[in-house]
Order: structure tokens, then sequence, then C-alpha cells
């Protein structure tokens, strides 16, 4: 019931917004006047035509093709569409990414209830529908960008190894990185966290095995114990009163069990337990790992990892990009990471261990001060493009003033801690320190500041974070509500013209 609500309440907001959409901007904008011509070459039969601009692979035109042929037959007998090339026209391109955004929201649903299976169906409901109103996820469900279908695989690639069916999940994991490469290192992630889930699993059935052996051996002993007792009392009738019957089993007060006090030991529990079913791990895990090898093969046969405008993606160390999405994401959990239970749950971890926890903090400020000192990119895309918002945040908040930059660095060290304070209250601290990593890989190379960028990250963060009061998540609801009408509203009635070049502007993430 609570797949068909979810999917209903995104369609009641999905349909007449795309009308609208369709109906003021009909023509392809931004990056869709690469993406719509292409998926429209395909639609054609012309699979040898490739814009050199485009910088990601085919997936999404795929997906598009098997979209419009379950279409067209409609269509035709409708003589809505002569062709099957006509119906590849914007709006039915669009259009994927909206029947995305409803897959997508029930498999935000299905995760939720995988992982807080104790949750109620309606707050699982309310979750989902919140995670579908994400103003960067909700922005793009109406435009023919890759961003729906790359999220949506993603997340239908970790809903199976959830359900430990590694074999599709793997499938779909290929499917991601067609979409966008940079899912390679998501694939990567899922497959982690599959290793993790399985040690945790083999780790609790034999805990429970051990529990078993336990209560059996209490309940042999009790029984053994009521033997002798009943012999003793049948001897005491006789008058055998001089004996005295000694016990020789003694219980097992404590038994020798695995548990993960710290990193180290999470680490050293997970390579025992995959070392002894290596080979079930490697046949589960192997299709990850050809489809991460022939990515690798690709990249080095391409000789970059996007395939078209090189030089304009070229990787560069952009350490900061890993502190713009802490401080993003934070924000957009504000009900979570800026109230003051969570400040006081910081400090209270502080005042634990004051040294430890200086040692941190003043390390992170320092690796942050480097990164933004030394590593700090402004591409070009990001200073001559003011349709974006990126624009307006660089030159208004973060270089508004030579010392703005640095004042920044303890808002985006808070919330880091934040962030893994947070994950570490339901997750292993393994399965953080991957999520970082995987992070970091995804967006450091990454030169150009780009919040789209920072979706797939943000949904595995707030899946995983234990938001268990119900206020923020109306608090969230309600700013996501709020985000999307004001950045809709400014990209249909606010359009503006460039003085050195004709044509609409509008604004846009």
């Amino acid at each position: 019931m609570g797949r068909i609500a979810v999917a209903s309440i995104v369609t009641l907001w999905l349909i007449p917004i795309s009308i609208l959409v369709n109906q003021i901007v009909p023509e392809p904008y931004m990056d869709e006047i690469f993406h719509v011509p292409q998926a429209q070459q395909y639609c054609r039969g012309n699979f040898r035509s490739w814009d050199p601009m485009i910088t990601t692979p085919p997936g999404l035109y795929f997906l598009s093709l098997a979209y419009v042929a379950s279409l067209f037959p409609g269509l035709f007998c409708m003589q809505a569409v002569p062709s099957f090339s006509d119906s590849c026209s914007t709006s039915i391109l669009r259009l994927t990414n909206g029947v995305l955004a409803v897959i997508c929201s029930i498999l935000v649903y299905d995760i939720i209830i995988h992982l807080r299976p104790s949750l109620d169906d309606k707050k699982a409901t309310f979750h989902a529908v919140v995670l579908s109103l994400y103003p960067l996820h909700w922005f793009f469900t109406f435009l023919y960008y890759t961003d729906v279908a790359s999220l949506t695989a993603v997340l239908a690639m970790y809903l199976l190894v959830l359900k430990k069916k590694y074999l599709f999940s793997s499938l779909l994991g290929a499917l991601s990185v067609l979409i966008r490469q940079t899912n390679a290192i998501w694939m990567l992630f899922v497959a982690c966290a599959g290793v993790i889930e399985f040690a945790q699993s083999h780790q609790k059935h034999s805990v429970e095995i051990d529990d078993f052996s336990i209560s059996k051996e209490k309940d042999d002993l009790s029984a053994h114990r009521e033997g002798v007792s009943t012999i003793s009392n049948l001897r005491k009738r006789k008058g055998n009163n001089g004996a005295k019957s000694h016990n020789k089993f003694t219980p097992r007060t404590s038994v020798p069990m695995t548990h993960s006090s710290g990193l180290l030991d999470e680490i050293q529990d997970i390579i025992v337990i995959s070392w002894n079913h290596f080979w079930e791990l490697l046949v589960s895990l192997s299709p990850f790992l050809a489809v991460f090898v022939a990515f690798v093969a690709f990249v080095c046969w391409n000789g970059s990892i996007v395939l078209g405008a090189k030089d304009a993606h070229t990787v560069s160390p952009h350490f900061p990009q890993l502190l713009y999405f802490g401080m993003v994401s934070a924000l957009f959990m504000f009900p979570v990471h800026f109230s003051l239970g969570q400040a006081a749950v910081l400090f209270r971890q502080f005042c634990k261990s004051k040294l430890l926890s200086f040692f941190q903090w003043f390390m992170s400020l320092i690796i942050g001060f480097l990164s933004v000192q030394f590593f700090s990119i402004a591409h070009p895309y990001l200073l001559a493009d003011n349709r974006h918002y990126t624009f307006y945040i660089w030159r208004k908040l973060i270089h508004y003033h030579w010392s703005t930059k640095y004042l920044m660095l303890p808002l985006y060290v808070y919330s880091w801690f934040s962030i893994i304070s947070n994950l570490a209250k339901n997750q292993k601290k393994l399965w953080v320190l991957v999520y970082f990593f995987a992070c970091a890989a995804s967006l450091i190379p990454a030169p150009l500041i780009e919040f789209r960028y920072y979706t797939i990250p943000f949904f595995f963060m707030v899946l995983h974070s234990n938001i268990t009061d119900n206020k923020s998540w109306v608090l969230m609801g309600f700013l996501y509500f709020c985000i999307n009408c004001f950045t809709m509203f400014m990209f249909l009635f606010r359009p503006f013209t460039w003085k050195h070049e004709g044509g609409t502007q509008r604004f846009i993430w």
C-alpha cells in the first residue's frame, strides 16, 4: 500500500508541473540542447552519430528508447504521431525522467522499509515523499538531464544488494555507469556495503548459534542437576545421609564473542569473516568487479573519464568540493544538524575525550585551510554563466571578501562532524569511512561546483541517518517545498536576455 501511496503523491505534482514546463519552455534548454538531439538521433536508428560536446555515456538515451517504444503503439493508433522518430519530442523525452522519478520514489520507500522494518508504514511513506521533494532531484525531474536516471539506477542497485541479489544488482550497476561515469565509484561503495552487510549477517548468525549452544548446555546442566538432586533425595530416604553429592559440572559464565568496539576491530572481523567465506563472496561480487574492470579499461582507452569536451572537464584535485558538499547537505537537513540537540551531542562527545577531540577538530581545520588555500578552483563555466545559482553563491558568499572563504571553515568542519556523528548512530564505523571515501572519490576530481553532483551521496546520507523526530521531517519537507516553488518560479516566470547573445535565458541549478 505504501508504494502505491508514494507513487500516487509523486504523480500528483509531476503531471501538472510537467505540462506547465513544456508549455512555457517547449524547446530544449541548457544541457538539453545536447541530450535531446542525441536521443532523437537514436530514435531515427542513427547509433553512430555522437555529439562531441556530450560528456556522459548514452545510457539515458537507451532508457528513453525503451520508454518511447512502450508509448509508440498507443500514440500511433491514436494517430498522434506518424512514425517512431516523431515520438521522440522534447516533452516525451522529458517525461522519461518523470517516469523514473516515480520509480525512484518507490525505491526510496523500499530502502527505508528494509533499513527500518519497525517503522510505521505511514511514516515510511511520508519520509519517501519528503526525499522525493529534495530540490536538486525534484527540479531536474522536469528536464532531460541524466540526474534522475542516475539516482534511480544507483538506488535500485543498492536495494538489490540489501536483498542479496548480487547478480541483478551488478547489471543495474553497469546501467548506472552507462548513464554517468562517476557511478562506478558508487557501484564500488554498494559492493563494499554488501561485504559489510554479508559479514554482519554471518557474525550475527554465529552469535545466534553460540547463544543457542549456551542455552542448550544450560538446559542439559539443569536436567543433570535435577537428576542428581532426585538421586540424592532417594538416598536420603534410604538413610544414606553421610555422603554428599558433588557436582563436577560448572556453567560457562562467559562466551567469547566478537564485538566491534572500534574501527580496527570491525576491519579485523570483516577480514576474518570474508576470508572464511572467500569463495562465496567472490562468486557473489565478481560481477561488480567485472563491471569495474571494464570501466577502467574504457577510461584507459578513452584517455579520460568523460566522453566529450575533455578540455573543460579535466580531472583536478578540487578538495574544497568535499567541504561544500558537507555544508550544503547539512543545510538541506538543517533541523537535524543545526539544532540545539545536535550541538549538545557534539559537545558531549567532545567532552568525553577532550584531547583526542581537540586534535581531530584542530587537524580538520588545518586540512580545510590548506584545501581552501591551495586547491580552490574557479572553473570558467562557474565564473561566466550567470544562469546557475552557484554563480551567485560563489560571488556573493564564498568570494564576497578575501576572508570569507576562511571564515566558513568552522561551518564546513562542523557540518562534517555532525554528519559523521549522525551516521555513526546506526552504521558501523567502517561503513561511515567507506561512505566518506566514496564521497571524496566522486567529488574531489570534479573541478566545477555543481550541486547536482551531491544528489547521490546526499540520498545515501539521509537514508542512513538517524532521523526519528517527525518534526525534523516536517521542517525538511517544508524547506524543500519552499525552495522548489522559488526555483521553478524563477525558471518559468523570470527569464532574461544576454546582451552579447540572443535568446531567452533562465535561472537553473
